[in-house]
């Protein structure tokens, strides 16, 4: 019996230990990701509106109207472009119009042009 109580309990120190090292890391990551964010917000786009930029897409998401939007980065800024047809896919290269900044000046939105 006592061995069950000792054995318990070493794993509940491990389960614990295991718990605390992945808290922190996700806190680590969540710091990063602010001052990323931080200095962003300090930068000027590299971009500017009306003109038309080549990217790669790095993924798909929803737009708040529910069209799909290709995501991608130009000079690490992130651009969101509309409008893509349905037969693109991650990693193609396109070529898309910047139309407006988003809050922050931290991303833009931009409408596909055409396959690069």
């Amino acid at each position: 019996m006592q061995h069950l109580l000792l054995g318990g309990a070493a794993a509940a120190v491990v389960l614990l230990g295991v718990v605390l090292l992945l808290r922190r890391r996700s806190s680590s990551s969540a710091r990063e990701s602010k001052r990323a964010h931080d200095a962003a917000q300090e930068r000027e786009p590299p971009v500017e509106i009306g003109q038309a930029y080549e990217f790669g897409v790095t993924e798909f998401t929803d737009h708040h109207s529910g069209d799909r939007v290709a995501v991608g980065k130009v000079e690490g800024f992130v651009l969101f472009t509309e409008d893509v047809p349905d037969s693109l896919s991650e990693g193609d290269v396109i070529r898309a119009k910047v139309l407006s900044f988003n809050e922050g000046r931290t991303s833009a939105d931009a409408t596909f042009v055409a396959r690069a």
